[in-house]
C-alpha cells in the first residue's frame, strides 16, 4: 500500500493533466457510467461538517472521508482535513492513501478551472477572487493555467488576510499582478472572471445587475442550502447556469433559493459537460457555473495522482 503526503502529491501535479481528467469524469457522469451512493453528510453544527464519499467505476473505485471545521483558524489548521482511499478494482485492497485535503483543493480547483475553461471568453485577462482561503489559493493557480491572466484581483473582509494570501500566490505566479482591493464592488469592476469561495451566508456581491452584467462568475464557496453568495440581481442576467452535477439543485443555496423564490427556473440550470457537448454556451454574455463537487472527480484525480506517483517512484511503502 502507497501514502502520499500533501509534498508527495503537489510534487506530482499538471494542472492541465488534472483539467483533463475532470472532463473525462463529467463525461463518465453524463453517461452514468460509474456507481455513487449519495454522499453521507453530518452536519454536527453550522461550523462543522463531515463527509463520506464513495464512488466505483470499473476502472477505479475509492472513498474520500473529510472534515471541514470552518473554526480551524483559531487553531491555525485548515477548514478542510481528511484522507483518500483508492482500492484495488478487482480486489478491493486498498491500493493507495492519500491526503484527503490535497485531493480536495487540487480537484476543485480543476472544476472551476473547466468551468473557467467553457463559460468565459480567451481574452478574458483580469480574474478577481472573494474569500483568501485555502481554496481561492488553488483556484488561482488554476485560473491561469487555462487562461492569459495578467491581474488578480483579491478580497476579503480582513484586510491581513488578503496581503498574507498575496504574497503567497505572487510566488507561484510571479508574472501576475495581485492586487487587493477595497470592496466587492471595486472586485467587480476590475475582473472579467469573478471566483467566490467563501462560506457564507449572505451574499459576498453587490446586488447591482448593472455591475455584475456581462462578468463571468465560478462559484466554489456555497455547499450547504443556508449558503448564499450571489445577490438575486445576477439570476435575472442568466440564460443558463451551469453546474458540475445535477445534485447540485438540492446541496447549494445559490440555486435553491432562487428556484424557489421565482427568481430563477431550475430547468434552466444544466450541467456543464451537456451545455459543452451541444456548443450552446454564449460566452459574450454573462455566465455562472456552480460546483458542489462529487466523489466520481476525486477518484479520477486521485487515480491520475496515483498512476503517476508509481511511475516516478514517489510516496511512502506501507505494509498491510
Amino acid at each position: 500500500m502507497l501514502y502520499l503526503n500533501r509534498q508527495d502529491v503537489s510534487s506530482l501535479i499538471d494542472f492541465n493533466e488534472l483539467i483533463e481528467a475532470i472532463e473525462h469524469s463529467m463525461e463518465i457522469y453524463d453517461k452514468k457510467q460509474f456507481m455513487q451512493p449519495d454522499r453521507i453528510k453530518v452536519n454536527v453544527s453550522d461550523s462543522e461538517t463531515y463527509l463520506y464519499m464513495p464512488c466505483f467505476t470499473e476502472q477505479i473505485k475509492g472513498t474520500k472521508i473529510l472534515t471541514l471545521s470552518q473554526g480551524n483558524s483559531k487553531y491555525n489548521l485548515p477548514t478542510i482535513q481528511g484522507v483518500m482511499l483508492l482500492n484495488d478494482p478487482k480486489t478491493g485492497t486498498i491500493d493507495c492513501i492519500i491526503d484527503g485535503a490535497s485531493i480536495t483543493g487540487y480537484r476543485t480547483g480543476a472544476v472551476g478551472a473547466a468551468g473557467i475553461k467553457y463559460t468565459s471568453g480567451e481574452n478574458c485577462r483580469n480574474l478577481g477572487i472573494i474569500g483568501t482561503g485555502v481554496q481561492a489559493f488553488y483556484q488561482a493557480q488554476y485560473a491561469a493555467a487555462v487562461r492569459d491572466i495578467e491581474n488578480i484581483y483579491l478580497y476579503n473582509t480582513t484586510a491581513g488576510k488578503m496581503t498574507d494570501f498575496a504574497k503567497r500566490l505572487k510566488e507561484k505566479l510571479p508574472k501576475v499582478n495581485i492586487i487587493p482591493t477595497v470592496s466587492p464592488a471595486e472586485l467587480v469592476k476590475k475582473a472579467d472572471i469573478i471566483i467566490t469561495a467563501t462560506p457564507s451566508s449572505t451574499p459576498v456581491l453587490p446586488d447591482d445587475a448593472a455591475l455584475l452584467e456581462g462578468k463571468h462568475y465560478i462559484g466554489i464557496g456555497s455547499y450547504k442550502p443556508n449558503m448564499h453568495e450571489y445577490p438575486e440581481s445576477i439570476y435575472k442576467l442568466l440564460d443558463k447556469i451551469y453546474v458540475d452535477v445535477d445534485f447540485a439543485k438540492e446541496e447549494s443555496g445559490d440555486l435553491i433559493t432562487p428556484c424557489e423564490k421565482g427568481w430563477f427556473r431550475e430547468d434552466n440550470i444544466q450541467t456543464l459537460y451537456s451545455a459543452v457537448k451541444s456548443n450552446s454556451i454564449n460566452r459574450n454574455k454573462t455566465t455562472f457555473f456552480k460546483s458542489v463537487g462529487m466523489a466520481l472527480f476525486d477518484i479520477f484525480v486521485a487515480g491520475k495522482i496515483y498512476k503517476k506517483a508509481l511511475e516516478q517512484g514517489i510516496g511512502q511503502r506501507i505494509n498491510q
